[in-house]
């Protein structure tokens, strides 16, 4: 593998369609985003469209370049509507190690647990493993999120292990912070998981 970054992509589902992020979805974020719920265990609110609008550009920009790491972020948006209803994104990515982070994803409250979140995970999950060919998927959260631990099992993450005070949250908060990941020889159960899940969903 010699790419050192990954090139925007859309992948498109049933339910819903990814879309590289840019900066006029902050609007349509700021939408449907600026629900407390949301980001009352994440690193710092987003409360007003001001937040949002930095939250993309913040997005966009990404972490430093390799070798530390890099980001694709994405909008989800709503096949059935054509708005934008979240977003995810690959984070740390490590193509010299065939390891990328699935993270940073959240979905306006009406439309969690309709499908939505699981064809996002699944077409992230296929692109990383068959287009890619990513060796390990890392997802992670704060181990207080019992709702966003839940989930990352569901889709047949496997917690590997809690780093301790890992992050600082804008508020000064430590962050014990629960790890899972999916590894190449996991990916055709766990898609075979998603699949069914979502042939349950619909």
């Amino acid at each position: 593998m010699t790419l050192s970054r990954l090139q925007p992509v859309t992948l498109d589902g049933g339910i819903v369609r990814l879309e590289p992020l840019a900066a006029r979805h902050a609007e349509d974020l700021a939408r449907v985003g600026l629900h407390p719920e949301l980001w009352r265990l994440q690193p710092e609110p987003v409360e007003t469209p001001d937040d949002m609008r930095r939250y993309v550009e913040r997005a966009l920009a990404g972490p430093p370049p390799p070798p530390h790491g890099n980001c694709l972020p994405f909008v989800i948006v709503g096949k059935d509507s054509g708005q934008v209803i979240g977003a995810t994104r690959y984070m740390d990515i490590a193509l010299a190690h065939r390891r990328l982070e699935i993270g940073g994803t959240w979905l306006t409250p009406g439309r969690q647990r309709s499908g939505a979140n699981t064809e996002a995970k699944l077409l992230l999950l296929q692109h990383a493993f068959e287009t890619i060919g990513i060796m390990r998927v890392v997802f992670k959260t704060e181990l207080g999120n019992a709702q966003s631990r839940q989930a990352i099992l569901r889709i047949g993450g496997i917690e590997e292990g809690v780093f301790r005070k890992h992050l600082i949250a804008q508020s000064g908060r430590a962050r014990d912070m629960v790890y899972f990941a999916i590894l190449d020889e996991d990916w055709p159960s766990v898609k075979a998981r998603l699949l069914a899940r979502l042939r349950r969903s619909a």
